[in-house]
């Protein structure tokens, strides 16, 4: 996707502790990277003034995929991008990207791209339940465009 597909980016530089013996970002920190730019996402979203970070609204982690383009280094600065793909009955796509600053907060400079599907429960330890219709409608409202994506013989958890 282009940098502008995104409404949503968290500006972060890279610190000595997230970089491996080669002084680039070690690659289990992309999936760190992705859930602090999911994090605030969902606050700009709005979610949190509902729910609250701590107890409010449960979704685990089902799948979550990193695809590396090119390495980040030492004391760089980059721009996480986060934006809902779609809502299913019970779960949410988030598609992320990682972008280098060097070439300006707008530019494309793609250093990775992933994706995670969150999981909705409703409770802590319980299956999976249907996402809230106040949820499709926060981020349907946010992201300015329709999400939610129903199969066939399905019923709008809404």
């Amino acid at each position: 996707m282009a940098r502008t597909d995104f409404r949503f980016a968290w500006a972060k530089r890279v610190h000595y502790p997230e970089i491996d013996a080669q002084a680039v970002v070690y690659n289990s920190r992309y999936l760190e990277y992705f859930d602090i730019a999911l994090t605030e996402y969902w606050r700009a979203a709005g979610l949190y003034e509902k729910t609250g970070v701590a107890g409010g609204v449960e979704f685990h982690v089902a799948r979550a995929l990193v695809e590396y383009r090119a390495p980040i280094s030492l004391d760089e600065e980059i721009l996480i991008c986060c934006r809902t793909a779609r809502i299913g009955r019970s779960s949410m796509t988030m598609a992320l990207e990682i972008h280098g600053l060097a070439n300006g907060p707008d530019g494309e400079d793609l250093r990775a791209s992933g994706e995670t599907v969150q999981v909705h429960v409703a409770e802590v330890r319980g299956p999976s339940s249907p996402v809230p219709g106040w949820i499709v409608e926060l981020f349907e409202r946010y992201e300015g465009r329709p999400l939610k994506h129903e199969t066939p013989g399905q019923e709008t958890a809404r």
